[in-house]
């Protein structure tokens, strides 16, 4: 929020040539981005999918349907909102050829860094890798691959993370200088007021949903579950706040067995907060700037982005790194497009990860019903 305020108060005094130094930063930042997803996708997405195999069984197929399930629905929801309310927000707006977040600021020079394989290469081979890693007896290859999620995992730690606001106060520098911000902040303060209430709504539906089913006080459920949320405002991470959900979704009468299964497992593969405003985002974009898009595109989109968001719950701002693979593969954004959606996935980040962990509690006493009927 800081290097936002900075970039546009003093993008209005500057001149060219500082702004030019910060233009040639984020020209070699969006390289190394460039370089690094398709890294990001194998080092996280891997693993993340051997672990999960480690507890195969009835209920992690149930657990995974159900999350699963409620995570491209948040998509599809926040994609029909979106459709809804985002074209008479972003009106003449879009018609004002809004360009990249660089504008027309050239950097002092630009340095080519390929990646070394393509994105959509990067999620098969993961996908292929992790799921022989749950399924076969592989220790060699597991090994690997959690040693090479360390290194992707404090690459992203001490190198993306700490760079990413002198990255976000050039694009907000540079936005300004060349008089777009204001176009931009217009149409994104109403998009992330309609997101927070997106939120509360999938929220109430969720504890809706469960109160029915287990036949108690959904509001009461969700109270509960308060402690969890707060942590995860202040933490903004699934894992870090897994004791904390743990202990409230315990409270609200699930069994410690089934908790302990849950909350875990639903730290890594249940991101619907986080799904709902990459999805948002990613449409007020492509209206902004003109993208072509279509519903099958979208539900395209969120369905992969359902799935390489079991990579992000270890690392605060994880969610968005893993979902630069299918923004860039599937919806076609350059790296300019993928900064704006880093900038204003960063700046709320913590909200969306408060939404996914309160949700595993609905989850968890859902998969405590359904335990309950099965041993009845």
């Amino acid at each position: 929020m800081l290097a936002i305020v900075l970039g546009i108060v003093l993008g209005l005094f500057l001149g060219e040539p500082i702004v030019r130094v910060f233009a040639t930063f984020n020209g070699l930042f969006s390289q190394l981005l460039g370089f690094l997803i398709p890294l990001i996708i194998i080092g996280l997405v891997t693993p993340a999918i051997g672990e999960i195999g480690r507890t195969a069984g009835k209920l992690l197929l149930v657990s995974i349907a159900i999350a699963y399930a409620d995570t491209v629905f948040c998509g599809v929801l926040s994609y029909g909102v979106g459709q809804l309310c985002f074209p008479a927000m972003v009106g003449q707006v879009a018609t004002t050829g809004v360009e990249g977040a660089s504008g027309n600021i050239a950097p002092y020079f630009q340095l080519q860094i390929p990646p070394i394989v393509d994105i959509m290469a990067a999620l098969i081979f993961s996908f292929i890798s992790g799921i022989c890693i749950a399924y076969c007896q592989l220790p060699t290859l597991k090994a690997g691959a959690q040693e090479f999620r360390e290194v992707v995992t404090r690459t992203i730690h001490y190198l993306i993370i700490p760079l990413l606001p002198l990255y976000i106060f050039g694009i907000f520098l540079s936005m300004t200088f060349t008089g777009q911000v204001w176009h931009i902040l217009s149409v994104f303060s109403r998009v992330i007021l309609i997101i927070f209430a997106l939120h509360i709504f999938v929220l109430l539906y969720q504890y809706v949903v469960a109160g029915v089913v287990v036949h108690r006080n959904p509001l009461r459920l969700l109270w509960n579950m308060l402690p969890a949320y707060m942590t995860a405002l202040g933490t903004s991470s699934s894992a870090a706040t897994i004791p904390v959900t743990l202990r409230q979704t315990i409270k609200n009468g699930v069994s410690e067995d089934i908790a302990g299964f849950c909350i875990p497992l639903g730290a890594t593969i249940h991101m619907s907060g986080s799904v709902l405003k990459i999805v948002s985002c990613a449409l007020a974009i492509c209206l902004l700037q003109g993208i072509p898009y279509n519903f099958g595109i979208f539900l395209h989109f969120i369905l992969m982005l359902c799935v390489v968001m079991v990579a992000a719950p270890g690392v605060p701002g994880g969610s968005i790194m893993a979902a630069l693979a299918p923004l860039a593969s599937i919806l076609g954004f350059t790296p300019d497009q993928q900064a704006l959606m880093i900038t204003l996935y960063i700046a709320m980040d913590s909200f969306g990860t408060a939404c996914n962990v309160t949700g595993d509690g609905a989850i968890a006493l859902l998969i405590s019903k359904i335990y309950e009927k099965k041993h009845d």
